[in-house]
């Protein structure tokens, strides 16, 4: 039998089989000989500074009607667990910062958690693009409204959203003189009270929303390019956008030189990043998705590759 794997993550039975970079995960680590664990984060618990967790064993199939098989919930102490996959998606609120500090307290007892807790807390999917200031477009993040007015004036057109949601959600754009744009700041700036992100809107988007995935930071060779539906301006599958392949540019590989020794240092072994046109928009780290994607259409075997890098990690 080979390492004992949890994964944290919403419910499985409501995921996209088909779409599911997590399944993906799972049945990479199944091939290998792997024994998995299923967890929800509320089947987390701390008891005297150790921790544990209702845990379910797992078996999985690359069957779209009957893909996963649960066992009897059981207490498992997480030190026992060679790997935590935490695959929760947003939003990243309270219960998914104290989800994280319970992973942290696990890693402190010798569990390897992916991606490393601190990292999810600390790499805002939104604002760490600020720590690449040459990778991105013009980009303000502010709970100002005054300042996002100042900054659309200048811009002429910008896109603005939440710092906290996925998939699209709550995302906006709004041109000079548009006349609801009062509502919008009020509604998602909360009246000043939340931070969130105006990027100038960046017209290339019609050749895509490039998703670039990284394994230890380095590039997979191919993005998923997702073009927005017909009236849509947001490229996310979530928001009925469609993916096409696409081989990476030389500007995609400058950017994954930039970012990915970085995403390397602070443990997050697989990130994707969000690039339009020529510029970095997103860093995401708490849930990537595009792995079954880009396999299908290039005969890769990127979940394999995290897995075998997981191992590489392991006493």
């Amino acid at each position: 039998m080979g390492p004992r794997l949890g994964v944290v993550m919403d419910p499985i039975g409501s995921i996209k089989p088909a779409k599911d970079s997590t399944l993906a995960m799972l049945l990479a680590a199944a091939a290998r000989g792997w024994a998995l664990e299923y967890l929800e984060p509320g089947d987390l618990y701390v008891r005297d500074g150790r921790t544990f967790g209702h845990a379910r064993p797992l078996r999985v199939r690359d069957d779209p009607g009957n893909w996963y098989e649960l066992g009897t919930r059981r207490t498992v102490p997480l030190a026992d667990l060679a790997v935590i996959l935490m695959r929760k998606d947003p939003p990243l609120d309270l219960e998914y910062l104290y989800t994280t500090q319970i992973l942290e307290r696990a890693e402190h007892e010798g569990c390897l958690v992916v991606n490393r807790p601190a990292g999810l807390r600390e790499v805002n999917e939104k604002l760490y693009t600020a720590w690449f200031p040459e990778c991105c477009p013009p980009t303000l993040i502010t709970r100002d409204a005054a300042e996002v007015r100042a900054f659309l004036d200048e811009m002429g057109e910008i896109v603005v959203k939440p710092l906290h949601a996925m998939g699209g959600a709550s995302v906006f754009r709004i041109r000079r003189g548009e006349p609801n744009t009062g509502v919008i700041l009020e509604t998602l700036f909360d009246y000043g009270r939340r931070f969130a992100v105006a990027q100038r809107f960046l017209p290339e988007i019609a050749q895509g929303d490039k998703r670039i995935l990284l394994v230890d930071g380095e590039p997979v060779p191919y993005a998923l390019a997702r073009l927005p539906a017909p009236g849509e301006f947001r490229g996310n599958l979530a928001a009925g956008g469609h993916g096409e392949g696409v081989e990476l540019t030389e500007r995609d590989r400058w950017i994954c030189s930039r970012v990915g020794p970085a995403m390397r240092a602070k443990g997050m072994l697989f990130v994707g990043l969000d690039v339009i046109g020529d510029y970095l928009t997103e860093i995401n780290v708490t849930s990537p998705t595009c792995i079954r994607e880009l396999d299908a259409r290039y005969g890769l075997d990127i979940a394999g590759d995290l897995i075998e890098c997981i191992a590489a990690r392991l006493p």
